[in-house]
This record gives C-alpha cells, structure tokens and sequence, in this order.
C-alpha cells in the first residue's frame, strides 16, 4: 500500500504505468497546502473506508482521497 500527497501522479503516465506493474494499492491525497498533522488527520479519518476500498478492489489500483476522507478509484 502506498500513501502519498502527490496529487500530479494522474497526468504521469510512466509514474501511473510504474505503481501499477509493481501491484501496489496507491491512495493519493489530492488536498494540496496542508501541514503534516492535516493530512495525518485525514488519513486516519480515510482509514475505515480504505479498509473497506481494499476489500472491494483488487490491486494493482491507484485511488484518491478527499479532504473529507472520501476514497474513490482512479485508476484500475
């Protein structure tokens, strides 16, 4: 499983391409200017639904999640 703020990835074809031949479940915080503790609490907060987003999708995926802590697929 992958965790990262690096919202840009989704116009990166080579980057997208790399995260999925290796098979991860990516999940991309796409809330740009937030402090470490922000987006420690939106992580947590995404926690349950990324359990239940692991459940539901097979990997490789790369997924987002909101501010809200909302998950939903991007790429599959």
């Amino acid at each position: 499983i992958v965790l990262t703020k690096d919202h840009r990835i989704r116009y990166r074809h080579m980057e997208r391409l790399a995260l999925m031949k290796a098979g991860v479940a990516a999940f991309i915080l796409t809330s740009g200017d937030l402090q470490g503790a922000e987006m420690a609490k939106i992580f947590v907060t995404a926690l349950p639904r990324i359990t239940g987003f692991l459940k539901k999708h097979p990997k490789p995926f790369i997924a987002k999640i909101a501010k809200d802590g909302s998950v939903s697929l991007l790429f599959q």
